[in-house]
């Protein structure tokens, strides 16, 4: 017997199924619609990839000395951009075979090397292995913050990694990892690891040099040579094979390479004697570029320091500072003193070398150049200078007797004495600035004024404020090293001025000069005047203040300096090229001790220092100009020669300003005098 289905059953039935279609679409919906929203929250805000069209990294800026020899490198991180066709075809091969083989072959992503990762990361029941192609670590360097390892950052990392490929060439991805990656050290990019590790460039790499660079990225401080060599061959082992596996070279020259002996390179540390200078250098780019540009934007700054002088700067200061150790040996030394020294080449203002103290490491003040002390009586020279532009003459009489002067304050008196306590009656111009004479220049700018004293200082380039009263005569207004020495470097250029130089040039990373420095100079005196001085100071070494550089066996000028209760001491000379300053003092206003003048503390520095660099200048005599003549004067008088003269010198005198009573003269070939 048939037997119908119930109605109300059927009916039951088809609600059912109709119910669970349903609920697959709604769930179905739930999921898209989370998933939507997870992938849009994953995916919101992701930087345009098109930024990476105008790659421009930090780069490290490079300091250069007088030949071109890198002295010192300034950096956020350390990297040095190459073009991608400068790097060796190994180097590029050595990196994808390690990397990530199927770079050219993949979108961004390799899905197969996720998967791989995702089984391994299942099997250690944790997450080990990331799959990351060399896209997705451009990707990840240059364009995300997060550095969380969750699927979260992965996801937008491949996203980002298929824009990239499908924005930018294989080759612009490859030139930005390759610059960019972290390979230890401090070293950013193949070139900066390249100096870091071998001190040669990227391009000069071989096959076991540039397979241990390409093992560093995984873990670059662990795998790093100069930290764990072991892991580092172990990392370079695992290049090697990959790229025998790849085809790149054979299982041989795989084995070769990795029994290559490999030569490290020395750390890239700043040389302490160098230390003055170069951070002049910086303090001078970042003032006219910016903090930022000097640390990241890969300039190139070619210096005037020459090494060799720097050298011998460094350890004439340090030996001048023993010396007086050795003198004060049987006094309680607490503390050592300080000196500077600065050496500029007189016929351009270039600074060839330059000492701001005993140490760098210890003390980074510059003293050179920071530092504005009195300078005693080697202000004398622009005394003197302004002097005889004012119609004196080597032979013009100036009292030295002594003299009661306003003081600074209301009743107060002043009177100044010689440093020997001794007073001397009429005196040449030319002894007063040869044995340092301080009533008799103080009578020079009582005669002359101080308004010409204070140009001829401008003239010169002195910038710290002078004081406006006599005490100026005796160098009592503060000047810095560097000031008096580039001053004193115009009378041995004829009376032409140079503001010293340090930076010759600046270029940007891609070698366009920015700024080439030269200076043309100005006048500063009359050139007759520039030798009239420079004579009276080769009488300063020869029998004066100064004579205890005599053995410098050159033709020398120079002053010596010394303030009240020896706190300072001073002494700048030159030679027809080369001009040096020397200052000795503490830092604090404290006495050096008794009879440490200009000529016993300062002066042997600058002799040790210019017996050095006379190996490297040249030897030639002070070229007398025209509208000069030498003439023999009396000392004592300030007459030509005379029968009964016992003090003889040979001065210069300008043609029109010749000393008074003199005979006719008669020239001779020579430009020398006859009567």
């Amino acid at each position: 017997m048939t037997t119908k289905r119930s109605p109300i059953t059927r009916t039951r039935t088809w609600t059912h199924t109709q119910l669970s279609l349903f609920l697959l679409f709604i769930g179905a919906g739930l999921t898209l619609l989370i998933g939507g929203t997870l992938f849009l929250a994953i995916t919101m805000n992701l930087p345009d990839v098109g930024s990476l069209n105008h790659y421009q990294p930090a780069q490290t800026t490079l300091i250069y000395d007088d030949q071109g020899r890198i002295v010192a490198r300034v950096f956020a991180e350390n990297r040095i951009v190459v073009p991608l066709n400068e790097l060796p075809k190994q180097l590029i091969q050595a990196f994808i075979a390690a990397e990530d083989a199927r770079f050219f072959d993949h979108h961004g992503v390799d899905g197969w090397s996720i998967v791989r990762a995702l089984v391994r990361n299942l099997q250690a029941g944790e997450r080990r292995q990331g799959g990351s192609t060399i896209t997705q670590q451009v990707a990840r360097a240059l364009l995300l913050d997060d550095r969380r390892r969750t699927y979260s950052r992965k996801i937008r990392e491949a996203i980002l990694a298929y824009r990239i490929d499908q924005r930018l060439s294989k080759e612009d991805i490859l030139h930005i990892y390759l610059n960019h990656i972290y390979l230890g050290s401090g070293a950013y990019g193949v070139e900066a690891a390249a100096q870091t590790y071998f001190g040669k460039s990227a391009r000069d790499l071989n096959l076991a040099e540039v397979s241990l660079l390409a093992g560093l990225p995984p873990a670059p401080s662990l795998y790093t040579p100069f930290r764990d060599y072991t892991a580092a061959k172990h990392r370079q082992a695992y290049v090697l094979n990959r790229m025998a596996n790849e085809g790149f070279i054979t299982p041989t020259t795989a084995r070769r390479a990795f029994l290559q002996p490999l030569l490290w390179a020395s750390p890239q540390r700043i040389n302490p004697v160098n230390g003055y200078f170069i951070q002049q250098v910086k303090n001078q780019v970042e003032r006219r570029y910016g903090r930022k540009m000097l640390k990241e934007g890969g300039l190139r700054i070619h210096t005037s320091l020459n090494q060799e002088l720097q050298q011998s700067a460094a350890m004439a200061v340090n030996l001048g500072i023993k010396n007086w150790e050795q003198r004060q040996r049987g006094g309680n030394i607490t503390e050592r003193p300080q000196a500077a020294l600065i050496a500029i080449a007189a016929d351009s203002g270039l600074v060839l070398a330059m000492s701001g103290g005993t140490d760098f490491t210890t003390t980074q003040f510059n003293r050179a150049t920071q530092a504005r002390r009195q300078p005693g009586s080697a202000f004398k020279t622009i005394i003197y200078a302004a002097a005889l532009e004012r119609g004196m003459t080597p032979a013009t009489i100036i009292d030295d007797i002594p003299i009661n002067l306003p003081g600074v304050g209301p009743r107060q008196r002043w009177e100044p004495r010689n440093f020997t306590n001794r007073f001397y009656g009429p005196t040449t111009l030319r002894d007063g600035l040869v044995f340092s004479r301080n009533i008799a220049t103080i009578n020079i700018v009582r005669e002359i004024g101080m308004t010409p004293v204070t140009y001829m200082a401008q003239r010169l380039g002195i910038t710290s404020p002078l004081n406006k009263n006599l005490s100026l005569a005796l160098g009592s207004s503060e000047l810095s090293v560097m000031e008096l020495t580039a001053a004193h470097a115009a009378f041995a250029n004829g009376g032409i001025y140079h503001r010293p130089i340090f930076i010759k040039r600046i270029e940007d990373h891609q070698g366009n000069v920015l700024e080439q420095t030269k200076s043309k100079g100005r006048r500063a005196m009359d050139v007759r005047t520039a030798y009239q001085v420079t004579k009276m100071l080769q009488g300063v070494i020869k029998e004066g203040t100064g004579r205890g550089v005599a053995a410098i066996d050159l033709p020398a000028a120079g002053k010596t300096g010394t303030t009240n209760r020896y706190m300072d001491a001073w002494f700048v000379g030159y030679t027809p090229h080369l001009v040096t300053g020397v200052w000795v003092g503490f830092d604090r206003m404290k006495s050096l001790g008794s009879g440490e003048s200009g000529g016993r503390a300062a002066a042997p520095i600058w002799l040790n220092f210019m017996q050095q660099a006379k190996k490297q200048v040249k030897t030639e005599r002070f070229i007398r100009p025209q509208g000069i003549v030498m003439i023999p004067i009396n000392n004592a008088t300030g007459n030509f020669k005379e029968e009964s003269s016992q003090r003889i010198s040979w001065e210069a005198f300008r043609t029109d300003n010749l000393p008074p009573a003199m005979l006719a003269p008669v020239s001779t070939n020579n430009g020398v005098y006859n009567f």
